[in-house]
């Protein structure tokens, strides 16, 4: 990646476990990627994401994973968002028509305003809906918002319950293979079919009334 460096020395290089990975000024992003895309042959953008260091400044980074279809090689280059409490970065859809889907999810998730887009709006929670539930501040167990439909609440007489931690929190081990370092209950001794309340009933049942219960 000495050639990229070269042709971007504003570029800086980033901490990465897997491909080389650059940090960008965002006033310098466009001419950057574009010059990748055109120049460096990473044709394709395979991902983009974004990052919330919370209590850091700037707060909000957007990552792009791009891939070169011919050398099959990936690069990842992040830039900071500018406007916080509300960050913004510019779209990037005029060089890869994939970013349109990518940039909602982070608009939608993130709560990122990705100026120029041609269709910005929600992709996974509906319009209106007041959170961001990817920003670090959001619940782990989310909030309990109303169900947007007026005729749906009436007939159901509810609104959208927090998905429950089932034996939560979560802790992922960082030894070990990869299939084994998924995220796991602190108490997977219920789950939606089984209240935990009721699990905490049983233990302090004695063993013959527990066993009449079932």
């Amino acid at each position: 990646m000495k050639t990229i460096l070269e042709a971007h020395p504003y570029l800086i290089e980033r901490e990465s476990a897997d491909w080389p990975a650059f940090n960008c000024p965002q006033d310098r992003l466009m001419d950057c990627l574009q010059s990748l895309q055109e120049e460096h042959g990473f044709d394709f953008l395979a991902d983009l994401t974004a990052i919330d260091h919370f209590d850091a400044q700037p707060r909000f980074e957007v990552v792009y994973q791009l891939f070169s279809t011919e050398r099959h090689e990936y690069l990842r280059i992040a830039t900071p968002c500018g406007g916080d409490p509300d960050p913004v970065c510019p779209s990037v859809v005029p060089l890869w028509k994939t970013a349109n889907w990518h940039e909602r999810e982070a608009y939608d998730m993130f709560g990122i305003e990705f100026s120029g887009h041609p269709d910005l709006r929600r992709i996974l929670m509906w319009d209106g809906y007041p959170y961001h539930p990817l920003r670090k501040e959001f619940p782990l167990a989310g909030k309990e918002v109303e169900f947007p439909d007026e005729g749906l609440r009436e007939a159901t007489g509810k609104t959208v319950l927090p998905a429950p931690m089932m034996g939560g929190p979560f802790h992922a081990s960082q030894t070990g293979s990869m299939a084994k370092r998924e995220p796991r209950a602190d108490d997977e001794s219920w789950n939606e079919a089984r209240d935990r309340a009721d699990i905490q009933d049983e233990e302090n049942l004695p063993p013959r009334e527990l066993r009449d219960k079932h």
